[in-house]
């Protein structure tokens, strides 16, 4: 069967698909801000970035705009902008200083507080393949950073504290999918992390170059992409699937830190990435093969019985 009727046929599958563009998206806008580095305040960066991002994204969010949401709705968007704009602070300052691959380690221990919190508060099932899916995955990142060979520096910490951040992030997101729209999702987004960076921004501002504005502007729209490639996943899928396969960033993240930045890739790289990898490409498996018994299962009382 042709791909484009499979992922027509699938959620599941096109929410695996979304996952994984997004996943290389955001790796994209890894390599930018890694490149721009420490010069520019990680909050300026970030600033900067949103604020682009939101300037790509209004006309959309105007396009689909229906009149102020409930109060409810207002508070998740509110509340969704401000842990994620927190957490796009200590990721910009990560980001920086310590190398890519690490970074996207450290990251991973978000889906475990993404699962956990679908669990809680989505209602969502926690099936033995997919808590084994952010596992091994788990166990990966942590074979690949060595907890307790190497001091803590402030750039892990930062990331380390930016994680639950993006998880509660992740977690509202998939909770605004059931009544909001994609495009307006993220366009809320991004207006509401540039409104909580812009007193910080301020305060450290210093004139960015014309490079950093450009490389920025570049970032926002690679972002923006990935946002939405992120909220449609969501929207596709159980976010306790989609979650495992964002493991499969550390592979793409760690060969661009080798070949764009030097960053010296060692065996328990390569041992983790394995992990990552039989883990993600594990749970892809088997929600495709369970999707399929569903549809299977769904199609076949609507055979005539008659012929």
């Amino acid at each position: 069967m042709p791909l484009p009727r499979v992922l027509k046929d699938s959620k599941t599958l096109q929410g695996i698909a979304w996952m994984i563009l997004a996943g290389f998206l955001f790796v994209g806008m890894t390599v930018i801000i890694r490149y721009l580095g420490s010069d520019i305040p990680a909050v300026e960066a970030a600033f900067i970035r949103y604020f682009i991002g939101s300037l790509i994204i209004l006309p959309v969010v105007i396009r689909h705009w229906s009149g102020w949401p409930k109060m409810p709705i207002a508070k998740l968007y509110g509340l969704r902008g401000l842990v994620h704009g927190i957490g796009v602070i200590l990721w910009f300052y990560a980001m920086a200083r310590i190398p890519i691959a690490e970074v996207t380690a450290i990251g991973y221990v978000a889906p475990i507080f993404v699962t956990i919190g679908a669990a809680i508060f989505l209602g969502e099932r926690l099936q033995f393949r997919r808590i084994m899916g952010v596992v091994f995955g788990f166990i990966g990142a942590l074979v690949i950073l060595r907890p307790g060979f190497q001091e803590i520096s402030l750039g892990q910490l930062a990331q380390l504290c930016a994680a639950p951040l993006f998880a509660v992030s992740f977690l509202l997101a998939k909770k605004l999918t059931a009544t909001q729209s994609s495009s307006l999702i993220v366009g809320m987004l991004s207006i509401g992390c540039t409104i909580v960076l812009l007193p910080g921004a301020i305060w450290q501002w210093r004139h960015p170059t014309l490079e950093e504005i450009f490389l920025l502007t570049v970032a926002a729209f690679i972002a923006t992409a990935g946002h939405f490639a992120l909220t449609k996943a969501f929207q596709a899928a159980p976010i306790t699937l989609t979650q495992p396969l964002n493991f499969l960033q550390l592979v793409w993240a760690a060969l661009l830190g080798m070949l764009l930045f030097d960053e010296a890739l060692d065996p328990y790289v390569f041992a983790g990435a394995a992990i990552v990898i039989g883990a993600a490409t594990y749970i892809s498996h088997r929600e495709i093969q369970a999707s399929r018994r569903v549809s299977a299962t769904t199609v076949k009382p609507t055979i005539p019985l008659d012929k």
